[in-house]
């Protein structure tokens, strides 16, 4: 099957910019959130959906049982994810009150 080769426009804020964006599939993705997930995940930032409170998953509020833990903002103790264990040893994370999820800058 041959790729989706479809072109989407983006507005910009100038009109005389004409920005194309290619639509591939999701293994696009894979260096830059293999990239995203490789480093010490405490240092992942995570701002609030809700406060707009930012900080590294590390100053987060989490509480945790055997099967799930719950990660809430540290300001307001809103729900910004929750991440799921099964039995299977497999995780899944369920986004809540979460705005943006970022990496540790380089060198930090």
């Amino acid at each position: 099957m041959a790729p989706d080769t479809t072109h989407v426009t983006h507005a910009t804020p100038d009109p005389a910019v004409d920005e194309r964006a290619t639509r591939v599939d999701g293994n696009a993705l894979a260096g830059v959130l293999s990239a995203l997930f490789a480093g010490d995940p405490t240092l992942l930032t995570l701002v609030c959906g809700h406060c707009a409170r930012s900080g590294p998953l590390a100053e987060a509020v989490v509480e945790r049982d055997e099967t799930c833990a719950i990660v809430r903002c540290r300001g307001c103790t809103r729900t910004m994810l929750s991440v799921m264990i099964g039995p299977a040893g497999d995780v899944s994370v369920r986004p809540a009150a979460l705005a943006e999820l970022r990496s540790a800058a380089s060198g930090a």
